[in-house]
């Protein structure tokens, strides 16, 4: 059935419509249930939803994580081979020529300040952490370059540790979907936390922002073929018609070009 034509469930809204009161009325409760059967929706469309930076261990998901601010995935992949190859080690950051780092990473934008952030992590890794990248948030967050965001990406990614990821995409879409109200990062990570098991934080963040590349975009979202529809607040403020909202999913490919 296409998402358009989909009937609301019993209790929702008027699509695009949902205001501070609806939510309240909203018990916990049912806020779970839907939250959970969204979930699994996700689940359906995006079985292979997975960290879409390159790497093979924790200290070159860190250094990658620390590049995508403000750049694509698909750039940082692009560079990482041979800063990977070059620069193996926290030691070898802490004692990196700034101009070589600088010149690889320089298609990555901020280029000056990331290195700078690489160079003194790699001196806090050896100095704290004898030259390993810890595997507590606690830790993650005092490190330079690192905020809660990509501690989150490295403690699910690279330790098996779950975490929620609240990108622009995570919280533009646990608003749109009424999870949370909230802005800030950390709210937005406590709120939706609470609606599912925390075994499932990981992937969950992985499948929202494939979503939100996908196919739930910041200004045209394709509504008539989105598979949250039926359970969606915000359902109708994008194209409801299947054809038109077909015409606004990103592909494989032109989803690789926007990373």
């Amino acid at each position: 059935m296409p998402a358009s034509s989909r009937a609301p469930v019993a209790g929702s809204w008027v699509a695009g419509s949902w205001a501070a009161g609806d939510r309240a009325a909203e018990t916990p409760t049912a806020r779970v249930r839907r939250a959970r059967r969204m979930a699994k929706a996700l689940a359906e469309a995006y079985p292979d939803a997975h960290c879409e930076l390159d790497f093979t261990s924790p200290l070159e998901l860190l250094v990658a994580t620390i590049l995508s601010a403000q750049c694509t995935d698909k750039r940082v992949n692009e560079v990482t081979p041979v800063l990977f190859a070059r620069y193996r080690s926290a030691r070898d950051y802490a004692g990196a020529d700034r101009a070589e780092v600088e010149d690889i990473i320089r298609s990555t934008g901020f280029f000056r300040a990331k290195t700078n952030s690489l160079i003194k992590l790699g001196q806090a890794l050896e100095e704290r952490f004898d030259g390993e990248v810890p595997a507590r948030l606690a830790d993650l967050v005092t490190l330079p370059g690192v905020g809660r965001k990509t501690a989150n990406v490295v403690l699910g990614n690279a330790f098996g540790i779950p975490g929620i990821t609240v990108d622009t995409h995570f919280g533009r879409l646990s608003r749109r979907f009424g999870w949370t109200t909230e802005d800030d990062p950390v709210k937005v990570e406590h709120e939706v936390g609470a609606l599912f098991p925390k075994k499932d934080w990981t992937v969950l963040s992985h499948r929202l922002i494939w979503h939100g590349r996908r196919v739930c975009h910041s200004r045209r979202p394709a509504c008539g073929a989105c598979p949250l529809a039926r359970w969606c607040p915000s359902y109708g403020i994008g194209p409801t018609d299947p054809v038109q909202a077909a015409k606004l999913v990103k592909s494989p490919a032109e989803v690789a070009t926007s990373l």
